[in-house]
């Protein structure tokens, strides 16, 4: 199966099983801290292209827009319940809008923020630039947040070499097993 039928498939699918789950999480967000229940991040998609990626959100207003690892005290910005949106990964999920529009697809290197000018460099250099990046990836069954930039690269290279409908399969099953054991999340 083409991976954008497949990625089309899914993403529907869960958005029609998952619609009140949304709502409620959406609700979640607006009564808990003020502001806007999307956050809309500028990411680096394919071939470098700026895309706006949105997430629930759950760090406050005035936070700034860098990496979390980057943040002297990232749990001093989240929103009441920002951390469990994090620790279930449910702050993900509206990034089945982006897969939906073609900006993402459900495997691949996670999208960079427009600012990792490291990470980006390091991808172009190998070409990993030249995939869709996903809602998880190689990179993130194998470390996530608490991986170091050359060595997410280095799986973003691996993924690049071996990519193919069953390896997708394979990533999204571990990673499915991944979030239900809230591994590797930080914050």
């Amino acid at each position: 199966m083409p991976k954008r039928l497949f990625d089309l498939i899914l993403a529907s699918l869960i958005a029609v099983i998952f619609v009140i789950p949304f709502c409620i999480v959406s609700l979640m967000v607006l009564i808990t801290s003020p502001g806007p229940v999307l956050y809309w991040s500028d990411r680096v998609g394919r071939k470098n292209k700026i895309f706006r990626m949105p997430k629930f959100r759950s760090m406050r207003n005035d936070t700034p827009a860098v990496a979390t690892h980057l943040l002297s005290n990232p749990s001093q910005h989240l929103t009441p319940i920002g951390s469990f949106l994090r620790k279930t990964s449910l702050d993900e999920m509206p990034q089945l809008w982006s897969i939906i529009k073609g900006d993402m697809s459900f495997v691949g290197p996670r999208p960079a923020l427009f600012n990792q000018s490291d990470l980006i460099t390091l991808r172009t250099q190998r070409g990993v630039h030249d995939l869709m990046p996903g809602l998880t990836g190689w990179a993130q069954i194998n470390g996530r947040d608490e991986l170091p930039i050359p060595v997410k690269v280095e799986l973003d290279v691996e993924y690049l070499r071996l990519q193919s409908f069953f390896f997708d399969l394979k990533i999204i099953f571990l990673t499915f097993l991944k979030v239900l054991g809230r591994d590797g999340v930080s914050h």
